[in-house]
């Protein structure tokens, strides 16, 4: 990809997509009686939210452009926050739901990073750089919260 404005769209529709993901994962948590995953699952979304909101400023002196679901150039041929959410539901417990997550973090990390890597615009590689960061940062809490209940 070598345009910044299809990358903000392609952007903006999978942190859309990660926000939801991330409510449907704490509404299974309360469900599932998990108080603290229940908060943590919110606070993903409200992250997923923020990258959107950024992603929307930074699309808004832009010309992005109006895309359909088929228009999209997402790897598997899915956007990368939701390929296997089908098995989000009130009965998944914790591990099931911190696995699908991270699974998801890993995947939204590798599409930004892809990008950083491939494109031959320097503004896109920056932009793509910035958002593989936050997923990264985002799989590294993942995994630290895995980890801490594994040990425990």
């Amino acid at each position: 990809m070598n345009d910044v404005e299809r990358f903000l769209a392609h952007a903006i529709q999978l942190e859309r997509d990660a926000a939801r993901r991330y409510e449907e994962l704490a509404a299974a948590m309360q469900t599932d009686g998990n108080a603290e995953l229940k908060a943590f699952f919110a606070r993903m979304a409200r992250f997923s939210r923020l990258h959107l909101a950024q992603a929307v400023a930074r699309g808004g002196f832009r010309e992005l452009p109006v895309m359909r679901p088929e228009d999209y150039d997402w790897p598997e041929g899915t956007s990368p926050e939701t390929a296997e959410w089908s098995g989000v539901d009130a009965q998944m417990d914790a591990s099931d739901a911190l696995r699908l997550a991270l699974d998801s973090e890993h995947r939204g990390h590798a599409y930004y990073a892809a990008i950083a890597a491939t494109t031959q615009d320097a503004e896109l590689c920056a932009l793509a750089g910035e958002f593989a960061a936050e997923e990264a940062q985002h799989v590294m809490e993942l995994e630290r919260i895995i980890a801490s209940r594994t040990a425990a």
